[in-house]
């Protein structure tokens, strides 16, 4: 496959990606605005173009006139196949737009967060949320700050299927974006299963590094049931979900300003806080360096999943206004 062919084949999942995440039928003229975010530049009729072909290839199909089109199951299919080789480092890439498109202001407590979006059965979510009281009781989450969204209502970006409920925890990439903001390099590890004993953070027992993988590890540890959340939370033995990243040791005081600025907004995270150049449960770290361990925003999530509610998950998925989101306790 030649170079251009490579690159036009990239353009069409990235529209097909677009498709995939609107939920419902899209234009091109909005098509070709949404693929901004994914760093795609192409101009209306260029997509317009393109669309025709994915037509054609039984991908797309239209939905009246003036509708726009939407993803067939051959074109899911194609998304989830397509180009597995350009989907190494996918986590990272995500980790990176969604940083920079956070805009929040701690001192106006306004403008937009990174979340994940979970999806629940209808029926089952009132004992979902039972599920997961203990674990935001607990602190074992990056905020108490939640969304709720039923059938066909939209959750930050994305539309809520039907037979489901979307709920909206924050993704600990709150904490890359305010310190993104500040000029301070953080760098984004891996995210892994963190083993809790007496009530403490012990070691990583599993790490997926963000640039060797093109899930997101958190989803994957979930769907695998390979935590025990709800037990780190009642008998202070356990794993939970956790993220590691490192920052400069020069920017360490900016950045415990930062997560003093957001923990007083009420978005925390921040679980553990090495010393220079010295390994943080278990994991070595570079010369002039720190460590950090960022609690993974799914860990209620986690503990549904436990008490065998199923769960889709779309982790490091979209953003939502600071102002949308509720206390947890209010639901």
């Amino acid at each position: 496959m030649g170079f251009e062919t490579r690159d036009v084949e990239r353009k069409v999942i990235a529209i097909l990606k677009v498709l995939s995440d609107s939920g419902e039928p899209l234009g091109a003229r909005v098509a070709a605005r949404r693929l901004r975010a994914y760093g795609v530049e192409l101009g209306e009729r260029m997509v317009r173009f393109h669309l025709k072909d994915t037509d054609a290839r039984g991908l797309t199909r239209l939905v009246g006139p003036r509708d726009g089109r939407v993803l067939t199951e051959q074109g899911q299919e194609e998304l989830r196949s397509a180009l597995v080789r350009d989907k190494v480092g996918l986590a990272i890439s995500k980790i990176q737009l969604l940083a920079f498109r956070m805009d929040f202001d701690c001192d106006k407590r306004c403008g937009s967060i990174p979340v994940n979006v979970s999806f629940f059965p209808k029926g089952k979510f009132r004992k979902a949320l039972q599920a997961m009281k203990p674990v935001f009781e607990g602190d074992i989450c990056v905020s108490d700050l939640v969304a709720v969204a039923h059938e066909g209502e939209r959750i930050g970006e994305i539309i809520v299927p039907d037979g489901k409920v979307g709920f909206a925890t924050v993704c600990s990439i709150v904490i890359n974006g305010a310190l993104l903001k500040a000029g301070v390099p953080m760098d984004s590890k891996f995210g892994g299963i963190l083993e809790i004993r007496d009530h403490r953070p012990f070691r990583f027992v599993e790490l997926i590094h963000y640039a060797a993988s093109s899930l997101d590890p958190s989803e994957v540890f979930i769907r695998a049931r390979m935590t025990s959340v709800s037990d780190a939370v009642r008998k202070g033995n356990g794993r939970i979900l956790a993220n590691f990243r490192d920052i400069p040791v020069i920017c360490q005081s900016i950045a415990e300003e930062v997560v003093a600025g957001l923990r007083g907004a009420g978005l925390g995270g921040l679980f553990v806080m090495g010393n220079t150049s010295e390994p943080v449960c278990e994991i070595p770290i570079e010369l002039n360096r720190i460590g950090m361990i960022l609690l993974g925003g799914l860990n209620p999530v986690a503990a549904a999943e436990e008490a065998g509610i199923e769960t889709e998950n779309r982790a490091m998925s979209t953003v939502m206004e600071y102002q949308d989101l509720t206390k947890f306790e209010e639901l």
